[in-house]
C-alpha cells in the first residue's frame, strides 16, 4: 500500500481538522504551544487522525505559527498525520527539514487573487508546486504534497470563476506531481449544485487523483456544500473546531465549516468517522480559554446529538 493510500484510504471518509492553521490565521490572541499540544492530544484521543497545524511563514509576520516545528513534533509523538502550509521556496525548504506528513501549497483559481494574495502569477505558483514536489521526494521523510486551489468556486476580486479554468489548474498541479488536489471555497461563494458540478468535472479530467475540499461557512452553506461534495465522491474534507477561521479577502465573514457539525453530517450519511463527538466537543474548552474573544460556532455542540435515534445512519446500497 502506498503512503498516499495509507494516509487517505479511498474507501473511507477522512476529516481533517484545520483549526490550528486556518483557524488561527486571523486571530489577535492564540493558544500557547502547550495548549496546542493539549488540543492535539485531546482531539486525537477523540479519534481525530488528520490535522493541519500551522504555516512556515516568518514569525515576525505570523507569530501564531512560530512554534510550527514543535507542533509538528507533537503530532509525531501522537502518531497522527500533520500538514502545514508552505507559501514560498523558503517555507518548503524549511518544511522538508521537519517530520511533517504533508506540505500544503496554494494556487489561485484567478490571476487577480494570485497577485493580491501571493504577489505571483498562477504560472509561477504552479512552478512552485513542482519545486515543492522535488524537495519532498528527496527529503528523508518524503512528505505528501497537497495543492489547494483557492477561490475555486468564486473570487471576491474577480467574481465568477470558470469551472474549466479550475479543471485546467487542477490538471497542471497534478502534472507537477501533487499527491492531493484541494478545491477551496475560500470566501464562501459556493452552492451545492456548483460544488457537485466542479468536483465531477475535476474527477473526469484527473481520474483517480485524490481530491479534497475546503469549505468556508461565510454564507451558511458550509454543511450543505459538504454534503454535495460527499455525494459527488469527495472523501477528504477539511473542517475547523468550532468553525474557527477567516480570510483577509472576506472581511467580517465566519470561518471554516464547523468540524463537529461535519462529523455529524458524515455519520448521518452513513460514513463512520471513528470520532467521539462528546470528547471532541470538550476540546472547545481550550479554544474558549486561550482565545476568549473568538466566537465559537456549531449547531451540534449547541443542541447535542439526538439520543432517540441510532447514531449511525444506515449505509444505502445501490
Amino acid at each position: 500500500m502506498s503512503r498516499l493510500s495509507e494516509t487517505y484510504p479511498p474507501d473511507r471518509v477522512v476529516l481533517r481538522e484545520v483549526g490550528l492553521r486556518d483557524g488561527l490565521q486571523m486571530v489577535n490572541r492564540y493558544p500557547t504551544t502547550a495548549a496546542k499540544a493539549e488540543w492535539l492530544r485531546r482531539e486525537s484521543a477523540a479519534g481525530v487522525r488528520h490535522f493541519e497545524v500551522g504555516s512556515f511563514l516568518p514569525a515576525k509576520s505570523m507569530p501564531q505559527f512560530a512554534d510550527v516545528r514543535l507542533v509538528i513534533d507533537a503530532c509525531k509523538d501522537l502518531n497522527v498525520h500533520s500538514a502545514a502550509l508552505a507559501l514560498n521556496n523558503r517555507g518548503a525548504e524549511d518544511a522538508v527539514q521537519t517530520p511533517v506528513g504533508e506540505i500544503v501549497t496554494v494556487v489561485s483559481a484567478t490571476e487577480e487573487h494570485s497577485q493580491a494574495n501571493a504577489r505571483r502569477s498562477r504560472k509561477e505558483a504552479i512552478a512552485l508546486v513542482g519545486r515543492t514536489v522535488d524537495l519532498a521526494r528527496n527529503a528523508e521523510t518524503v512528505p505528501l504534497v497537497q495543492v489547494g486551489i483557492a477561490m475555486a468556486f468564486g473570487c471576491s476580486i474577480a467574481g465568477e470563476v470558470d469551472p474549466d479554468e479550475v479543471v485546467r489548474i487542477a490538471a497542471a498541479c497534478a502534472e507537477a506531481g501533487a499527491n492531493v488536489i484541494g478545491l477551496a471555497d475560500t470566501v464562501g461563494f459556493a452552492g451545492p449544485d456548483q460544488v457537485h458540478d466542479v468536483v465531477r468535472r475535476v474527477q473526469q479530467e484527473l481520474g483517480d487523483v485524490t481530491l479534497s475540499i475546503h469549505l468556508h461557512d461565510t454564507r451558511g452553506m458550509g454543511i450543505v456544500n459538504a454534503s454535495a461534495a460527499l455525494d459527488a465522491g469527495i472523501r477528504v474534507i477539511d473542517g475547523s473546531l468550532a468553525g474557527l477561521g477567516g480570510c483577509p479577502f472576506a472581511p467580517g465573514a465566519t470561518g471554516n465549516v464547523v468540524f463537529e457539525d461535519l462529523i455529524y453530517l458524515c455519520e448521518r450519511k452513513g460514513f463512520e468517522t471513528g470520532i467521539d463527538l462528546e470528547k471532541l466537543i470538550s476540546v472547545r474548552e481550550i479554544a474558549a480559554s486561550e482565545m476568549p474573544d473568538e466566537q465559537l460556532y456549531g449547531a451540534l455542540p449547541r443542541a447535542g446529538a439526538p439520543r432517540q435515534i441510532n447514531w449511525h445512519a444506515q449505509q444505502q446500497t445501490e
